[in-house]
């Protein structure tokens, strides 16, 4: 079984380099990987994708040994773990508001003993062979993890029931959703206060814990405050900046 470089890093508190990814961009696998990155974090709550291409990436992430960190666009069980079947290395999972969240997202995605993920053990994961169980089931709890997103005031007062749960691996503080939720809902904190109360609980409980970054010198910031999952960048920024550069440059052309 492929083993995950965001778990392996996470073990040695060291960070990991996450980039984004929303359409269907072979090529961009290949490159994420070749730039150094650990994980391309796999939009499907907010685009649109067909079984086959997930499918199709998951196989383009293990051919160049990137970790896929899917944000599913359902929490249906079984869909969940034929993810993980298919290939992906992990979930990182929007809107869980409670420990109840949690703990359904740790049984759907860990076998026994941690939860209840069903078995077939012959997907890609597996590398399409039969394999004993039980070295599979343990190979795969060891090798495939589960992130909680933090985006709601409600997720901010359950944060610790939420990072103390077993089989969640971390969670991931999701700015935009929550500065939203907290200026919408006039809650009595801020987001920089969010932020250090998923900070200091996370250290408590020896959990990672990251959000999205905009720049380096936040990323600097997050990174000296512990966070080890620090997402920075995507082919959609990328291609938006490209454009204008290019159409600022052929204006050039012009003078």
């Amino acid at each position: 079984m492929r083993r995950s470089k965001t778990i392996e890093k996470l073990k040695n508190n060291e960070l990991v380099k996450i980039c984004s990814m929303g359409h269907f961009l072979p090529f961009y696998v290949a490159h994420a990987a070749d730039a150094g990155f650990d994980a391309i974090w796999l939009d499907t709550e907010h685009r649109a994708w067909d079984v086959r291409e997930l499918q199709a990436v998951y196989a383009y992430c293990h051919q160049y040994d990137i970790d896929c960190m899917l944000r599913p666009a359902s929490i249906d069980k079984v869909t969940l773990y034929r993810h993980l079947e298919d290939g992906a290395a992990g979930m990182l999972v929007p809107h869980v508001n409670d420990v109840d969240r949690a703990v359904y997202l740790r049984d759907s995605l860990k076998f026994p003993p941690l939860g209840e993920r069903g078995i077939d053990g012959v997907g890609q994961d597996n590398g399409f062979q039969f394999s004993d169980a039980n070295e599979f089931t343990s190979q795969a709890n060891q090798n495939t993890f589960l992130i909680c997103q933090i985006e709601t005031p409600e997720a901010v007062a359950n944060a610790e029931a939420i990072i103390a749960t077993e089989g969640v691996d971390g969670v991931f503080v999701g700015p935009g959703d929550l500065q939203l939720r907290i200026t919408k809902n006039n809650a009595d904190f801020t987001l920089e206060e969010a932020i250090e109360k998923v900070a200091a609980l996370c250290q408590q409980y020896g959990k990672a814990w990251g959000l999205p970054v905009g720049d380096v010198e936040t990323g600097k910031k997050r990174y000296q405050q512990g966070a080890r999952l620090l997402a920075y960048g995507g082919e959609f920024v990328a291609l938006v900046n490209m454009l204008n550069e290019n159409s600022r440059g052929m204006d050039e052309m012009l003078s």
